[in-house]
């Protein structure tokens, strides 16, 4: 559960593999526990809200491109918020010295960085092909 904006996130152990959303998947690092994660949670991690998973270590979130269809499916399927909207927060984040999370151009390049970054998150489009490197969990409301 969130507390506070140096939340610690709760994923819990039940649920499937895959998002709800069927065009978008989210995934993380095999060393994240569990298999589920509430859009609350989600939502606050995305937007660097949330810095540690529930056993301390670091969430490291990573976006893909504006231009990304996912990244719009993302935004509004998942944070429930429009891109315009996200990005107008982020610049104003940046104002005050809060980096965004780091972008990738492709599912495969997302793939490749949470798979290599223990603690990552991230999301791909449900047609990637996903390796054993990661791991696919559930968005629970």
């Amino acid at each position: 559960m969130l507390v506070g904006l140096a939340a610690t996130i709760v994923i819990s152990a039940a649920g499937t593999a895959v998002c709800a959303e069927a065009s978008v998947r989210v995934i993380v690092h095999p060393q994240v526990k569990g298999t589920q994660i509430p859009r609350a949670a989600l939502v606050a991690i995305f937007l660097k809200q949330a810095q540690r998973w529930n056993d301390g270590s670091p969430v490291l979130p990573v976006d893909q491109s504006v231009k990304s269809t996912v990244r719009g499916s993302f935004s509004t399927r998942l944070l429930g918020q429009p891109l315009m909207d996200v990005q107008i927060y982020w610049q104003h984040k940046i104002t005050a010295g809060i980096t965004p999370p780091p972008v990738k151009t492709s599912d495969d390049e997302v793939i490749r960085f949470v798979a290599g970054t223990p603690g990552a998150i991230g999301y791909v489009s449900s047609s990637a092909s996903l390796p054993d490197t990661v791991k696919a969990i559930e968005v629970s409301n």
